[in-house]
């Protein structure tokens, strides 16, 4: 016998769901929060569909000349973008429209029309709704394989935070005890977005823990990381990486960095860049690494980030640049590590306001106690 299902997994029903939309329709589609999402989905649609020659070309036009062309581009790109099988059935469902009552055509014309327009809406939404599944999926992976927010270390004071830009995200941000006594944290940038850069971010997470106990070098570590970069990747594909060891109630830090942003280090004397590194990993098989080596002071402050934070952009396209992060470094430096992260993110994020991201923003903290 059948049993009946709970409420919370009925389907819900479809009159009681327009009901319920129509009514945050009628009450929010004028409000601010409401009306900026709405612009930037426009934006966002402009921006996919459109390459940049084509949108610099918009901006030169008025207002019904542009909106005339980029209507028009915005139809040709869709269509060349469907695959061919719903491309001819998108014309035909438009051809039966156009010969609607309206139009000196039959009620069946706009019937058909509609129904074949209807019919290709559902294979893309399928299209998508499994796409979407799949990224969730990986994002859950993904999620699983950060560490946590605030590790625990003698001696210091750790934050990290990790931030895609979409579902998934081609950062890396790892934290690893190394036989039980050398800690490992790991902070990189895969040059691609979604879920690509994703999956070569996992691998390359992988391989640096793979090797991580066997080396006592960095310099070696790094080569060997770079050598089955090169053997493994994709053509055109290479990853940045600053990799750093700490010790146990000691301020001593050991780093390497292959192509990825300079950390920086707060102390007494300021604000200062530490070394910039050698080639980002998968270029070349033969490139070589420098280990480094730094001692931080009580109360110092070893920052290191993904370029997804300088390169945030406001809607206006200003990046919010290293100028204005190192000012902000100074302002903050003598707070724990974890309110310093929140300042900065924060003001990247009132900074960046409305416009949408475009890169995955990473960041870590180190302060000595």
């Amino acid at each position: 016998m059948n049993k009946a299902k709970p409420d919370s997994e009925k389907e819900p029903s479809i009159t009681q769901t327009l009901i319920s939309d129509f009514k945050s329709f009628r009450h929010e589609i004028f409000a601010e929060d409401v009306k900026q999402p709405i612009s930037r989905s426009f934006r966002d649609l402009r921006d996919f569909y459109l390459n940049e020659e084509r949108r610099a070309r918009l901006n030169e036009m008025g207002v019904v000349k542009r909106w005339l062309y980029s209507s028009f581009w915005l139809f040709k790109a869709m269509l060349l973008k469907l695959p061919p099988v719903r491309r001819v059935v998108l014309v035909i469902g438009i051809f039966f429209l156009l010969r609607a009552p309206g139009s000196g055509g039959s009620s069946d014309s706009a019937l058909i029309g509609g129904v074949l327009l209807l019919l290709v809406l559902m294979f893309e939404l399928k299209d998508k709704l499994l796409a979407r599944s799949e990224l969730q999926e990986g994002h859950a992976v993904q999620k699983a394989l950060l560490p946590p927010r605030q590790p625990s270390l003698p001696g210091w004071d750790i934050w990290m935070h990790y931030q895609a830009a979409n579902e998934v995200g081609g950062d890396l941000l790892d934290f690893q005890i190394i036989n039980g006594k050398r800690c490992g944290i790991a902070l990189g940038d895969v040059a691609d977005k979604g879920l690509k850069a994703a999956l070569l971010m996992a691998k390359l997470q992988a391989t640096v823990r793979a090797f991580a106990a066997d080396y006592d070098s960095l310099a070696a570590l790094m080569t060997k990381v770079n050598q089955i970069s090169c053997r493994d990747g994709l053509p055109r594909s290479f990853a940045s990486l600053f990799y750093l060891e700490l010790q146990q109630n000691s301020g001593a830090v050991r780093y390497v960095n292959a192509g990825h942003m300079p950390a920086y280090l707060i102390g007494s004397a300021g604000v200062r860049e530490l070394a910039k590194g050698e080639l980002a990993l998968g270029l070349s098989p033969g490139a070589q690494y420098s280990e480094h080596a730094v001692n931080l002071q009580r109360g110092d402050v070893l920052f290191i980030y993904s370029d997804g934070l300088t390169e945030a952009r406001n809607e206006s396209g200003t990046f919010y640049g290293e100028e204005r992060l190192r000012t902000l470094l100074q302002d903050v430096s003598a707070q724990p590590a974890f309110e310093i992260g929140e300042r900065i993110i924060n003001d990247v994020q009132r900074f960046v306001g409305a416009a949408a991201r475009t890169d995955d923003l990473t960041v870590t903290i180190l302060r000595v106690l």
